[in-house]
């Protein structure tokens, strides 16, 4: 058996129980999370629940990609060494006629400034309209948002 390697290891050791659901744009992260970025420790309270979802990339500082009927993306949630809340948008991927992403979606890298605490796959369906992220309501008509809360992010996204 080989050892496994954790120096300058990015991960949590708590669940963030990330929500973002309604007829809101803000997020909820309520427990106490304890995590680590490139090996160094660091804790991010309990209190923050009705948080503003941010707008923006935190690798490319634009405005994420909107989605439109029949696009989904994975949004990959983190934290970096000051407990703020970042968001990493993957490429926008096409959806078939059953909701499905017609190229398997990928997560976008991540910095080893930033330690992802949870992941979410979301999709505009044949009926939704114009979904942007951190402005429209997570109940949007046609979008689907599903959360994976993680300790690290896994090798893919579980995409259905």
């Amino acid at each position: 058996m080989n050892p496994i390697d954790l120096a300058g290891a990015s991960f949590c050791t708590t669940n963030s129980l990330l929500t973002a659901a309604g007829a809101e744009t803000v997020h909820d992260s309520t427990v106490l999370l304890n995590y680590c970025i490139n090996g160094k420790a660091y804790t991010k309270s309990g209190t923050n629940a009705d948080q503003v979802t941010p707008t923006t990339d935190a690798v490319t500082g634009e405005v994420f990609n909107t989605l439109v009927a029949n696009e989904g993306c994975v949004m990959v949630w983190c934290y970096n060494s000051s407990g703020t809340v970042k968001v990493v948008q993957s490429e926008i991927n096409d959806l078939d006629a059953a909701g499905q992403f017609t190229t398997a979606s990928e997560f976008p890298l991540i910095p080893d400034t930033l330690c992802p605490f949870a992941y979410q796959v979301l999709k505009a369906g044949a009926t939704a309209g114009t979904i942007t992220i951190g402005t429209s309501n997570w109940n949007a008509t046609g979008f689907t948002n599903v959360i994976v809360n993680v300790l690290t992010l896994p090798n893919r996204p579980q995409t259905s």
